[in-house]
């Protein structure tokens, strides 16, 4: 199977699972695994095609980041609904670990064993907010407070181990702190683009001492493929994360750490 191929695969993987609560880099970590697409270089192409799913969104939703954009409150940070403060607020905790010790984490974590833990992990968080979520205080994302953003956020955090999930992370953490399952959601769908570029920047400036010219085919098929893919998978799949209780996406995370498990190891 030539490279080409597999990252068109890899592409599709990421189109899919992006904006579900069940981890995409896991996902990509252990269908690279399988496909033996392993090293530096695929390390990177796995954190850069995700752009290709963030484009889909800006593509799908461009109206509703630029009035977000533009929503600075005229009273500084007084609330008044859901504007850019809470995205910067909730955004801060995720840069800080990313800076700080995302690095340990994909040398040490970035492999199959880590990522089969970080499923069931993530998933058992999972099923702890659904039967143990506080009080809903915030139906809507205009109901969001500044405090719970930054809870949001730190919640967030936990998705620097692959195959914990960010989006499972942040809802599971909304959902905890009060947030109804389908505020964290769009909160979380709000989030995931202006941190997914950054960390696709960040990737390719680290990256960029290994990376040659014969790597843009490989990219560019990879982000293309997730590009398509998560346009019609966001379309598809994402009024699931409304509507389905957090602990059947959890009962899939368990489901595909036992047959890897079994695939790998046994």
């Amino acid at each position: 199977m030539t490279d080409l191929f597999k990252a068109i695969i890899m592409g599709i993987v990421e189109g899919l699972t992006e904006f579900l609560p069940v981890s995409s880099t896991g996902h990509l970590i252990l269908t690279g695994h399988l496909l033996q697409f392993e090293g530096d270089t695929a390390s990177t192409f796995k954190v850069v095609i995700q752009l290709g799913a963030i484009l889909a969104v800006l593509v799908l939703y461009w109206k509703r980041f630029w009035g977000l954009v533009m929503s600075i409150p005229p009273n500084g940070l007084k609330r008044t609904g859901l504007n850019i403060f809470h995205v910067i607020i909730a955004m801060i905790p995720f840069l800080i670990a990313g800076f700080t010790i995302y690095g340990y984490m994909k040398e040490h974590l970035f492999g199959p064993t880590p990522v089969l833990v970080g499923l069931v992990a993530g998933g058992i968080l999972m099923i702890a907010a659904d039967r143990f979520g506080g009080t809903v205080k915030a139906e809507t994302m205009d109901d969001i407070t500044y405090k719970q953003a930054l809870g949001i956020g730190l919640f967030q955090c936990l998705a620097v181990w692959p195959g914990f999930s960010r989006s499972g992370s942040t809802l599971s953490g909304g959902m905890l702190l009060g947030t109804s399952q389908k505020a964290a959601a769009e909160f979380t769908f709000i989030i995931s683009v202006p941190l997914m570029f950054a960390a696709s920047a960040y990737e390719l400036y680290k990256s960029r001492e290994f990376l040659t010219i014969d790597d843009i085919p490989l990219f560019v098929a990879g982000l293309a493929t997730a590009f398509v893919v998560a346009m019609i998978a966001i379309v598809t799949f994402l009024g699931l994360v409304k509507r389905l209780r957090l602990s059947w996406f959890a009962y899939y995370r368990f489901a595909l750490a036992v047959l890897f498990f079994i695939v790998l190891y046994l």
